[in-house]
């Protein structure tokens, strides 16, 4: 189902049914603050599976993201934050940036790498903002399946392409073709691993 949200005034009532589709374990597809992705419940393990059958990827092997709601909740789920890289995620965020970092135990299994990390966005997306508040919980972010980013910036044509396999693909507006940029923070360097919409300097 398409349903139009308002990009800057989301419609509380529009936002309370996409949450509760989100707890009963549905998967969406959503604007970001770069490119339309697939999202779902991170307590959702059979949501998390459906997204990764779509994608066709190993869940045990996918670097799975998801997206948090500001600063504070992102911390939850990540290992102890020291004063430099808080700083920096600070500056950066909310921001076109996936930050890889260790996992805390709050991360559930099927999001965490072999290596127990975890990829963290805070979009700069109100739609996102206020799901992600109703719903009380991060969702997962994984892009959509496929190289035709170019395609996927229109709603209606994400509709007709995806929309027998989600159960709701949000119209936030025209979204954008370049992914977030991927800062890996796991090492005592930090790593530009992808270079995308944002632009970062690492100190």
């Amino acid at each position: 189902m398409l349903v139009h949200i308002h990009p800057q005034d989301p419609q509380p009532r529009l936002i309370k049914q996409v949450t509760e589709c989100l707890r009963s374990g549905g998967v969406i597809i959503y604007p970001t603050d770069t490119i339309y992705g697939l999202g779902c419940d991170i307590n959702q393990p059979r949501a998390v599976e459906r997204i990764c059958r779509i994608k066709k990827v190993d869940p045990q092997k996918a670097q799975l993201s998801f997206i948090c709601r500001d600063l504070s909740h992102l911390s939850d789920y990540t290992k102890s934050i020291d004063t430099p890289l808080y700083r920096m995620l600070k500056r950066y965020l909310p921001g076109p940036f996936t930050f890889i970092l260790p996992a805390s135990k709050q991360v559930p299994k099927i999001l965490q790498s072999k290596k127990s990390t975890v990829g963290l966005r805070v979009p700069d997306n109100n739609i996102c903002r206020h799901i992600l508040e109703a719903l009380g919980n991060p969702i997962l972010s994984a892009s959509l399946p496929g190289e035709m980013v170019e395609e996927y910036t229109d709603p209606e044509v994400i509709q007709s392409t995806f929309g027998d396999l989600v159960d709701f693909v949000i119209d936030g507006g025209i979204g954008g073709v370049i992914p977030s940029t991927i800062v890996d923070c796991t090492g005592s360097e930090w790593m530009i691993t992808r270079q995308g919409l944002g632009e970062i300097i690492l100190d």
